[in-house]
């Protein structure tokens, strides 16, 4: 690692509260450099690097730069999200700095050990969760980049030795290209990021780019609808690594787990979801085939608590229960509906969402309104902006409108409590990737004391 980035002596990350980013100032100020960094915002990651003794700034003026960062051994760390004329970005781009995005000092991290890489649109950060945690748990040397909050860790970084690195590979900006993997899955290749790619054609692509990264013998591993080959997972279908006599038992899935080395017998696993059982096989899939040892993988499975805002039981008593939820596109909400009708399939049940980009709004209205349609009860936000400006003709309003249910209705973010309380759905779904999850704490507190 010191060959990597030897002439460097700080790092300063712009954009340091973002999930990705708060990861690596965590791991480079682990190996001793001086660490500091610029966010607009202070949020529960900044407070909790603070308490690292890190630097944090949320003033992007030149003078904001701590002393001794704006010297020529720092290397400057940002996020495609940080618009090109942000002053400190400017200064750091005059030529005489190290400076990247994150994307690629990953892949330089990536490159100083066996690196294995989830990608896909889908299921990417719990996949990766689990897959670090296994490893960690059954002793193997591994350094994990999380794009969550793991139960289990309380962190989105996992620290256990450098030999294996556990990344997400994020296919925004096809950041996934600058990888060089051992090992990798793609769990989904659902078009997405249509404002970036332009055309499904393109997207797929690109996975395919990806893919080729990785180097024989070591396959992809992923569903067996997937256009690519490479070693396949599944449910009941036959896969090298397939999940077999699945049942619900005490509030967890309990199967047998069928591999090219053998079955594994009465393995537990607590997140519900098809989605995540598959997730779940995946990473069983990579450990296994690193040589992790397997007779300590089944406890180390049923030990995974999961991966905050990725089916979060925020709430329960004996009238409701609250999940907080990531799902952003159609087939998240699809999961998430199968995984709640599967546990509660005798229970009415309420979707609170709020959709994340104009452009993704668009591109899937249609898909929106499908998987909405199937909840009892759906509540509408406005659309979360993020990096994007308005579309005419874009609105949460329009997608109201195609939603074939009667009992939807536009709501504001003040009225979520009240409405939830009087509602007769049992089970409630909060789902979204803006800021819809900050608003979780507010309806539970109005739970709790209602």
């Amino acid at each position: 690692m010191s060959g990597v980035f030897k002439d460097i002596a700080r790092v300063y990350f712009i954009g340091i509260g973002g999930i990705g980013m708060s990861a690596l100032a965590r791991y480079f100020k682990a190996r001793g450099f001086a660490v500091a960094g610029y966010d607009k915002t202070q949020t529960t990651l900044t407070d909790a690097l603070v308490e690292l003794g890190i630097n944090i700034t949320f003033s992007d003026q030149l003078d904001a730069i701590p002393d001794g960062f704006e010297q020529t051994d720092t290397l400057v760390v940002y996020t495609p999200a940080i618009p090109r004329q942000h002053e400190q970005l400017q200064f750091f781009s005059t030529g005489v700095h190290q400076i990247h995005k994150r994307a690629v000092v990953l892949g330089m991290i990536t490159r100083a050990s066996k690196s294995l890489a989830v990608a896909g649109t889908h299921g990417k950060t719990t996949t990766s969760a689990i897959l670090g945690h296994l490893l960690a748990s059954c002793n193997v040397p591994v350094t994990a980049f999380l794009g969550g909050i793991a139960e289990n860790y309380d962190s989105n970084y996992i620290a256990k030795g450098d030999e294996f690195t556990v990344v997400e590979a994020d296919e925004f900006d096809r950041s996934f290209l600058q990888l060089r993997p051992d090992v990798a899955c793609v769990t989904a290749m659902d078009a997405d990021h249509l404002d970036i790619y332009g055309s499904e054609e393109e997207f797929e692509k690109t996975f395919k780019e990806f893919a080729a990264l990785v180097p024989d013998p070591k396959l992809v591993l992923h569903p067996k609808k997937l256009p690519l080959s490479g070693t396949t997972v599944g449910i009941e279908d036959g896969a090298d690594y397939e999940a077999k006599n699945i049942r619900v038992e005490d509030g967890a899935y309990t199967f047998d787990l069928k591999t090219p080395r053998g079955e594994l017998k009465s393995l537990r696993f607590s997140l519900p979801g098809h989605h995540n059982l598959l997730n779940a096989i995946t990473a069983l899939g990579m450990a296994i085939s690193i040589g992790t040892p397997t007779d300590c993988l089944p406890k180390a499975l049923f030990e995974f608590k999961g991966v905050r805002r990725r089916f979060s039981f925020a709430y329960r008593d004996e009238n409701k229960v609250l999940i907080d939820d990531y799902a952003h596109h159609p087939t998240e909400i699809n999961a998430v509906f199968q995984a709640v009708s599967e546990f509660y399939p005798n229970k009415k049940k309420l979707v609170v969402f709020q959709p994340h980009l104009y452009s993704r709004t668009r591109d899937f209205l249609p898909e929106f309104a499908l998987s909405l349609a199937q909840f009892d009860q759906v509540l509408l936000l406005d659309i979360y902006p993020a990096r994007e400006l308005p579309i005419p003709g874009v609105s949460s309003a329009v997608l109201l409108d195609a939603i074939a249910n009667e009992n939807k209705q536009l709501v504001s973010k003040i009225d979520l409590p009240d409405l939830i309380q009087k509602s007769d759905c049992e089970v409630i779904l909060i789902l979204g990737a803006g800021d819809i999850g900050v608003e979780v704490k507010n309806i539970t507190e109005h739970l709790h004391a209602n």
